[in-house]
């Protein structure tokens, strides 16, 4: 936390449900990889470019609709950061989960948002997509996905 501090960034305390969340004896060896159709893989890592959208200077929505989107995926978040360029400028910033993060990168200029959500374990970060456009309202998204951590 001192570390964050100097640099000039927040971080919230932890949650309840991370308090909470000390393993027990059954997880504690558990592999969190996830097995889909008989691939197995770390996580899922979603690429969101958002076009024509809106709301994309304001950084406290921008925290909240973050924060949103992970919590409908499943994830537990453990800290967020964002920085305003001006005060009409892009926002950039990330949520930190327990299985990865959420990241953003703003131009209101262009009305344009890049978003990655890169989550692990039973989380689904397509259910964080509904989130994204009702915050944003973007005329278009473009989608693509990535799967990390290969098994082969």
């Amino acid at each position: 936390m001192v570390a964050l501090a100097r640099l000039g960034m927040n971080s919230d305390l932890p949650s309840e449900a991370q308090r909470d969340a000390a393993p027990s004896h059954e997880e504690e060896g558990k592999d969190y990889f996830v097995e889909r159709q008989g691939v197995k893989f770390a996580g899922t890592h979603l690429l969101v470019d958002l076009w024509g959208a809106s709301n994309l200077a304001d950084p406290d929505l921008i925290d909240r609709a973050l924060r949103e989107a992970a919590i409908v995926a499943g994830a537990t978040i453990l800290h967020s950061h964002f920085h305003h360029f001006s005060p009409n400028g892009g926002v950039s910033g990330v949520v930190v989960l327990a299985e990865s993060h959420i990241s953003i990168h703003t131009w209101p200029e262009r009305d344009y948002a890049a978003i990655d959500i890169f989550m692990c374990g039973a989380c689904d970060p397509y259910l964080s997509i509904p989130v994204l456009k009702a915050a944003f309202q973007p005329q278009s998204i473009q989608l693509g996905e990535q799967k990390r951590g290969l098994v082969t």
